[in-house]
């Protein structure tokens, strides 16, 4: 990556290296971040940090070897003393807006849709199922760990990408595009498309190292004669309903939060219909409070068998490369949030790798094949209160992108990149 170093220091520039140095990193140039960011590279000092009854923190270095390490921090939830939720939005927010008086702490999410193009985003950035608020805003398109949460208690469970629904008050069923086969007999009446099929692509960029982004002419549903696209949109104002139909196919896979797709005219649908998800692979959705679709198993990225996520991510975090992780799991009535800290522009901290994450978890007493991944980018965090102010642990060394060539990276090691769903954690009491 290369960066202009002829830049003038800002006020900006100033007062983040200001705030660095107080925290234990000496860095010297904020804009040089973007190629060398060799000052993270820190290890913490072992911490046990009670939050509030039945909830703690605790941080600790892992040596990886070869002068390499990442540094874990493990929060600890005792789910009968603290509830659970999914946070959820459409519109972007960090996560230390979440810490509250009510709220303990907070973690990001389930993998959502990044690109650095901001004139083309999906309608819906979570990527497959999204329970919002009681409502199903997003299917999924393929089986994936899904957590569900029901009266503040979380389980994480595989979730096939099937169910049933009802569109203008019909009753039909609906299977995941991406599923690879239906039971014989079992055949849907309507397939989902949505933001999990598209296909992020990589461009260099000579100041950034890389843009992401997707091919907007073919980011569409298969073209079609004899089908038609229902593209349904979800907002707080008007519910779920159809919000474009498009004969033939070759609907834009961002244009609404998942679009189905049926071989003939569904009767009387008309702009505007309703759309209520009733049940996914036997869950019945009234009775869930929120959920979102995960990351494969810690075990499942140390195989390799990571196929439902590898295209849609681009360069998929679940390679034998070492990243930064949040990970998720359920272990004898606690909830274990954990991070795996790294920055990618340096020698020694970049994270771990899926089979180091593997034997990390397996040394903590927690089995890899009920460990999920929640990131497996360079923005995993923890935002977290204590003696009654918000802080933050991991991804000390994100910066916001320049959208211009005449922009500045801006440093955010503090609020994180913006996002679209966390996991809140508040006491029952």
């Amino acid at each position: 990556m290369t960066t202009p170093t002829a830049l003038a220091r800002s006020d900006d520039d100033r007062e983040a290296m200001r705030v660095l140095r107080a925290h234990g990193y000496d860095v010297p140039d904020i804009q040089a971040l973007a190629r060398d960011q060799r000052a993270f590279a820190v290890r913490v000092t072992d911490r046990d940090l009670p939050l509030a009854p039945g909830a703690r923190l605790r941080s600790r270095c892992a040596d990886l070897g070869a002068g390499s390490f990442t540094n874990v921090h493990t929060l600890t939830l005792d789910l009968e003393a603290v509830r659970a939720e999914v946070h959820s939005r459409t519109d972007n927010f960090h996560l230390p807006e979440l810490v509250s008086c009510s709220v303990l702490a907070a973690v990001s999410g389930s993998f959502a849709f990044i690109s650095d193009d901001p004139a083309y985003q999906p309608a819906e950035p979570c990527l497959d199922f999204c329970c919002r608020n009681g409502t199903v805003i997003s299917t999924p398109t393929v089986e994936k760990p899904a957590l569900l949460v029901r009266d503040g208690q979380p389980v994480i469970e595989p979730f096939p990408a099937s169910g049933t629904l009802t569109l203008g008050g019909r009753p039909y069923r609906w299977s995941g595009s991406k599923n690879s086969g239906t039971p014989p007999g079992l055949a849907a009446d309507l397939l989902v498309y949505g933001a999990a099929n598209c296909q992020i692509r990589y461009r260099d960029h000579p100041r950034t190292g890389f843009l992401r982004h997707v091919d907007q002419l073919s980011n569409v549903t298969p073209l079609s004669a004899s089908a038609i696209d229902y593209v349904v949109t979800g907002s707080p104002e008007r519910g779920v309903q159809v919000s474009q139909i498009r004969p033939g196919g070759g609907s834009d896979l961002f244009s609404g939060s998942f679009i189905l797709r049926a071989d003939h005219p569904v009767a009387d649908v008309t702009l505007g219909a309703p759309v209520r998800i009733t049940e996914i692979a036997g869950h019945e959705v009234r009775a869930l409070e929120s959920g979102i679709s995960l990351g494969p198993s810690v075990a499942d990225a140390a195989d390799g068998l990571t196929a439902a996520y590898d295209a849609c991510l681009g360069k998929s975090p679940f390679r034998s490369t070492r990243h930064a992780r949040t990970l998720i799991a359920l272990h004898d009535g606690q909830l274990v949030l954990k991070i795996l800290d790294g920055a990618p522009n340096t020698n020694t901290f970049r994270g771990a790798t899926p089979q180091e994450t593997a034997e990390l978890c397996a040394a903590d007493g927690l089995n890899p094949h009920h460990v999920y991944h929640l990131d497996g980018g360079a923005s995993s965090k923890i935002a977290y209160r204590h003696a009654g102010m918000p802080r933050v642990v991991g991804s000390m060394h994100y910066l916001r992108w320049p959208a211009t060539a005449t922009e500045r990276f801006r440093w955010q090691g503090l609020e994180g990149r913006a996002l679209h769903n966390a996991i809140i954690l508040k006491p029952r009491s």
